[in-house]
């Protein structure tokens, strides 16, 4: 039986609490990760393996792709960021990879710096409830 939205929240929920250590309640839809929770570029890591623990089953394991959930790798390449912003094209390869993400106000400034705040509990729920119905 597929997993509810409310599910796959109290899920994300568990994984977030374990991995960076916040109070439950802290853990809302619209919470920043790295603003809010005080997530780092380690825990990142830790929420992927988490979040694949979480809902990975016997009949189907729950895989996540280098670069599928968060961006790797991208900030070296001349045409995907140039002078500490994302060009258009940046931005178009972000929306690809990463449709579980609202990119809308990040548009009208695309600095890098500001990328990782795009990253909320919304954001990793959209993710999950996407993967799974896939």
């Amino acid at each position: 039986m597929a997993m509810s939205r409310d599910e796959i929240f109290e899920s994300v929920r568990d994984v977030l609490e374990d991995a960076l250590g916040v109070d439950r309640d802290e853990i809302t839809m619209d919470a920043s990760l790295t603003g809010d929770l005080g997530a780092e570029s380690i825990d990142f890591l830790d929420i992927v393996f988490r979040l694949e623990k979480k809902f990975s089953t016997p009949e189907r394991p729950f895989k996540i792709e280098q670069g599928e959930l968060f961006p790797e790798n991208l900030m070296k390449d001349p045409t995907v960021v140039e002078d500490g912003r994302f060009t258009a094209k940046g931005i178009a390869m972000l929306k690809e990879r990463m449709p579980h993400v609202d990119f809308a106000a990040f548009e009208a400034d695309p600095d890098v710096q500001q990328l990782s705040e795009l990253f909320t509990v919304k954001s990793l729920v959209d993710f999950v409830q996407r993967k799974l119905a896939a």
